[in-house]
């Protein structure tokens, strides 16, 4: 993955399709398990897309031609990605919008920014907020349902920030294809048909009921032309007054009114707890790959430090000879990236979290050091290790428990570059599918508070992520950009929704550019696996059962599930001696590349 022509290994990557073709029938190698955050609509091969100057790779058709819009337009990459939230917002409220939150990774062809638009927790919560009256924790969905888990929504407020910094186009404009999409209505696509489907709890809301289903309680169905007037109108007032009127008036009181008058489980948020939210600029975490750096999300995200982990174990064995054969992925690939996996998960699960709140030792650095990625690497053999525990790296002896807590974030992610350089990695998130499924102005809430963990403390100490006022939770978003180590020049863009799993997606999305030859369209279409420090995960009707057993002779416990990752990637291809872009987007959702 460079500047000089690369290899994607076509015949490989030919008989690598037929083989998964062959085996996409199959029964399940194992137990299957359920707790997805979005559920699975289908997958599509996908061929990937160049263009020149410019692109946008997005989940929805509508939203990367609206960043694409104002790429053509002359605008930044800031512009595009903030235009592309703006209409996700509507034609996505599964994953992400406006009253989410995000993270976003900025390049401007010399400097690499990091900004966190993660929600806080309001300031009248403690870390009692998920404990029953017997001190056990509520089970998930009884907690995601209502004004008790909404964080105080970031997004807005980060990319007025990022604007004021690299926007090109006005801040108003960036509003105008949502809000005309919302007025005059585009069509429900198959995936958010496939969702309201199988939802239930989103009709107990009766605003979110009277928009997303008839009066018989179906879903509106494909192609049905769905209009959102109200959040028409709260664009049109962000868009002409700026974040300002969404933090701030009847906006903001329509949002508290809403989480604090559920009638079984309200929520604690305050309009000061609005008007107070402030998104930070954070230094960039980076590290050193091989021949490439990367850079990503410090915490609260554990996105970039836990792919960075898990690259500097496998750095210690020899990945380019395990690339994928005639019969697939082989097994030794997944049981090296599952070993390393459960070893980083189990770090991830102790030490991280909001900074602010749970000061890491050198910054979470000595996570990094490359002795003791050695020293885990080395605990990694023929047969997996089951379950691993967390070590101690130099200086950071920490007495925190390790959170268990179940990470199910419904999320979005978009990569841009533009004409002028700059390029961006933003993953963006409501939490978990359709929110705490609470309607209000036009757009769902959030339940990003079940990010934190639900116990304050274990048998080790208080748990690092447990909840506290005003802190943001940890999340697993891990947008990534890529440079060449030696000559600091861009190549690749990347990140993925998936809650916890995003961590797997994004790494395997790497080995298979940096280490197998493959483009970010093959990468990303590679069958998902790996292991959050339990079972090993394969996916479903995408791995053979050969694949299965092999890993249980080896010890591993597999289960074959659904794993709708949302990979949308961008990098640099030499075709012919000229430079151009080349955009990956994930078959497993209805993404699609835009630009000239």
């Amino acid at each position: 993955m460079s500047s000089r022509p690369m290899s994607p290994r076509p015949l490989i990557a030919l008989l690598f399709a037929a083989s998964l073709s062959a085996c996409s029938h199959l029964p399940p190698a194992g137990p299957v398990a359920t707790l997805e955050p979005e559920g699975a609509s289908g997958y599509q091969e996908k061929d990937g897309w160049f263009t020149k100057k410019e692109m946008v790779v997005a989940a929805n058709p509508l939203a990367a031609e609206a960043g694409a819009l104002m790429l053509k337009r002359g605008g930044s990459a800031v512009d595009a990605a903030i235009a592309t939230q703006m209409v996700l917002t509507l034609v996505e409220p599964q994953s992400s919008g406006i009253g989410g939150g995000a993270f976003f990774m900025h390049f401007d062809g010399r400097t690499v920014q990091a900004f966190d638009g993660r929600e806080t927790a309001p300031a009248a919560v403690d870390e009692k907020l998920f404990l029953q009256a017997d001190g056990s924790p509520m089970s998930f969905y009884d907690a995601v349902i209502g004004g008790r888990a909404v964080g105080v929504p970031g997004v807005l407020r980060m990319l007025e920030d990022v604007h004021r910094q690299h926007g090109r186009l006005p801040w108003a404009a960036l509003f105008e294809p949502a809000i005309r999409l919302a007025e005059e209505g585009f069509p429900v696509s198959a995936r958010l048909h496939t969702l309201l489907m199988r939802e239930q709890a989103l009709k107990q809301d009766p605003v979110a009921a009277a928009y997303f289903y008839d009066a018989s309680g179906q879903p509106r169905p494909v192609g049905f032309l769905l209009r959102n007037p109200e959040l028409a109108v709260t664009l049109r007032t962000v868009a002409a007054q700026g974040a300002q009127a969404f933090y701030n008036g009847d906006i903001a009181r329509a949002i508290v009114a809403k989480v604090r008058g559920h009638a079984s489980n309200p929520g604690a948020m305050s309009e000061q707890d609005l008007a107070g939210y402030r998104a930070k600029e954070r230094a960039p975490l980076c590290s050193d790959y091989k021949l490439w750096r990367l850079c990503g999300m410090p915490p609260p995200s554990s996105g970039a430090i836990t792919v960075a982990q898990m690259l500097g174990m496998l750095a210690h064995f020899d990945l380019r000879a395990l690339a994928p054969d005639d019969n697939g992925v082989q097994p030794q690939a997944v049981h090296l990236f599952a070993e390393a996996g459960r070893l980083a998960y189990a770090d991830r699960n102790r030490y991280l979290a909001d900074p602010d709140f749970a000061p890491l030792p050198g910054g979470g650095m000595p996570l990094l050091d490359q002795r003791y990625l050695a020293q885990r690497a080395a605990l990694i053999g023929e047969r997996s290790m089951g379950t691993a525990t967390a070590g101690t790296p130099p200086g950071m002896q920490l007495a925190w428990g390790s959170d268990r807590s179940p990470e199910l974030p419904s999320t979005s992610h978009m990569s841009v570059v533009d004409a002028r350089g700059n390029a961006l990695a933003m993953t963006t998130t409501i939490e978990n599918a359709f929110g705490a499924r609470q309607m209000v102005a036009g757009f769902l809430l959030n339940n990003q508070l079940t990010d934190f963990s639900m116990l304050p403390a274990d048998e080790h100490g208080p748990i690092a992520n447990r909840v506290q006022p005003g802190k943001r939770p940890r999340s697993s978003m891990a947008p990534t950009l890529v440079f060449e180590k030696d000559s600091g020049k861009f190549v690749m863009a990347i990140g993925s929704p998936g809650g916890s799993a995003i961590i797997n997606y994004v790494a395997k999305t790497l080995v298979g550019t940096m280490e197998w030859g493959l483009n970010v369209q093959q990468a990303i279409s590679l069958p998902n696996f790996g292991s959050r420090n339990g079972p090993t995960e394969l996916e479903l009707g995408r791995t053979s059962p050969a694949l299965a057993d092999a890993l249980r002779a080896k010890g591993h416990e597999v289960t074959v599930e659904e794993q709708t990752s949302g990979l949308h990637g961008i990098m640099r291809m030499n075709i012919h001696g000229e430079d151009m872009w080349f955009g990956g987007a994930d078959p497993r959702r209805e993404g699609i590349a835009a630009g000239e």
